[in-house]
């Protein structure tokens, strides 16, 4: 079921200081920033030969990143991304295992315009999923 890795997301006090890092000092390609209020974050991809960082940026004090920079100010890993190629097929999968997913369970529009689903961290060696139809 699982396919590739994504991305890695990475939650920055600064995304303007943290694209300038990427792009400055180690010469990546980097997005324009996108603002989605819907996730309540701005976010940068960084292209990589081999996947994406996604740079996150709270929008606003009840952005789920506001909560992790206040839990992290400096900033950290706050998600890995994989692909799957039906991600209603995936989260039955998952489900059926007991496995949970996060929010109201439907899929939403992520950065990429392809749906989403976040998967419960305690499920995955304390790490949070997120699923990409491919």
């Amino acid at each position: 079921m699982i396919g590739r890795l994504n991305h890695v997301a990475l939650a920055v006090p600064d995304l303007t200081a943290a694209t300038a890092l990427y792009r400055d000092s180690l010469g990546a390609g980097v997005s324009p920033p996108v603002a989605m209020p819907e996730h309540g974050v701005t976010t940068v991809f960084v292209e990589l030969p081999n996947t994406k960082i996604e740079l996150l940026e709270p929008l606003g004090a009840d952005s789920p990143i506001a909560r992790f920079l206040e839990r992290n100010p400096a900033g950290g890993v706050h998600h890995v991304c994989y692909e799957v190629e039906d991600i209603l097929e995936a989260r039955a999968l998952l489900e059926a295992q007991g496995l949970r997913v996060l929010g109201d369970g439907e899929p939403k529009i992520g950065a990429h315009g392809k749906p989403v689903l976040f998967l419960h961290p305690k499920d995955f060696c304390g790490t949070l999923f997120e699923l990409d139809q491919a």
